[in-house]
């Protein structure tokens, strides 16, 4: 008998390496329009990135302004003029969607708890880009659901979200539903409020400065087998 029979699993910096797959994407895409990149530009543009996620999260602004507010903070910030947002945004999407990288094996692990543990997607991500990214990384198929918040209608860490998820799943108590990811104020907060186990994931020693507390933490994804018990 396992601890619980659903996981709610974050994708970007979770299951997958976002720095990675957001680092070839924006380098590509600046290629493309005919610039170089610093590692400092990529650096700023990731903190940027961010707060503009941030502020979504909080409903500070809509996710329009969030996907071209951060180029357009970014292109100022570095006076870069001959590039046209929308352009850039819908081939670095494209982009974003075409490379990734596994964290900590996360595909074996799910093939590992595949029929023994229902699994979910819960993502804040962009639907083309994160349903192709899924595809390609083999994750889609080792899924039970994906739960998108542009598909939802509302972000993580939003109590309609997980709500709408909560609805959607079979398993309908509550204590045996646990949430998996990276951010504090997105899956963290998201599962306290909803009322599910969370297990926060902090692979580089970060530091909990939010008022969240998670009910586990790993910093190794293969830590999760523990935490289920079972195996």
């Amino acid at each position: 008998m396992y601890r619980f029979t659903t996981i709610l699993w974050d994708v970007d910096g979770t299951l997958l390496d976002f720095l990675y797959s957001q680092k070839v994407a924006i380098t590509k895409c600046f290629h493309t329009a005919g610039h170089e990149i610093t590692d400092e530009q990529i650096l700023r543009y990731s903190q940027i990135n961010d707060v503009f996620w941030k502020r979504y999260e909080l409903g500070d602004i809509t996710k329009e302004q969030l996907l071209t507010g951060r180029f357009t903070q970014l292109f100022q910030e570095y006076n870069i003029k001959d590039i046209n947002v929308e352009n850039f945004l819908r081939e670095y999407q494209e982009a974003l969607g075409s490379v990734f990288l596994h964290k900590d094996d996360s595909l074996t692990i799910c093939k590992t708890l595949r029929g023994r543990i229902r699994q979910y997607v819960v993502t804040n991500g962009v639907t083309s880009t994160q349903r192709n990214k899924l595809k390609l990384s083999g994750l889609l198929e080792m899924m039970d659901g994906v739960f998108i918040s542009e598909e939802v209608g509302t972000p993580k860490p939003g109590r309609e979200f997980f709500d709408y998820c909560l609805e959607h799943l079979e398993e309908k108590d509550c204590s045996k539903i646990l949430i998996v990811g990276d951010s504090l104020t997105s899956d963290i907060k998201g599962g306290v409020q909803a009322g599910i186990a969370t297990c926060w994931y902090r692979p580089d020693d970060a530091v909990n400065d939010s008022p969240y507390v998670p009910d586990y933490e790993i910093s190794d994804l293969h830590m999760i087998y523990d935490i289920l018990g079972g195996f």
